[in-house]
């Protein structure tokens, strides 16, 4: 099960660095000029991280936690610190989707949102993820 929790461990630091480089991309991406190369390679390394690494980390990140919870790790019942990360993880999947739709838009150079807004919608992962990180070190409950 060690082997599992080092998947699981590797998978969320691979989703949580997309999670937290896409958003960044959107700023610089946001000003940049329709059509210009510098547009265009936005796309790509857009495209590259969600479809390359966020989205087979987070598909990973599920598949090694499920295995812990159902392979008896943790006692599901009464762990309610593990209740409170899965609300908070739904909460990031969430976040992943929203970035999954804006890289659809800036792809389709339909981006309406301001600079501002991504700067904003970076720091909603950071939070997330302390959230996450505090329960399972600490499991307050």
């Amino acid at each position: 099960m060690e082997w599992v929790k080092a998947g699981h461990v590797i998978a969320v630091i691979a989703w949580m660095a997309g999670m937290l480089y896409l958003p960044r991309l959107f700023v610089y991406h946001s000003v940049a000029e329709i059509g210009s190369d510098k547009s265009e390679t936005f796309k790509i390394m857009e495209r590259r991280l969600l479809r390359g690494i966020m989205t087979p980390a987070m598909i990973a990140t599920y598949v090694f936690g499920l295995w812990m919870i159902f392979g008896g790790w943790v006692d599901f019942a009464t762990a309610y610190w593990l209740h409170a990360k899965l609300f908070f993880v739904l909460l990031l999947t969430a976040c992943h989707g929203i970035l999954a739709k804006y890289t659809r838009l800036f792809a389709q150079d339909k981006n309406t949102k301001p600079q501002k807004f991504f700067r904003i919608i970076n720091e909603v992962p950071t939070v997330l993820m302390i959230l996450i990180v505090i329960l399972v070190v600490v499991k307050p409950f």
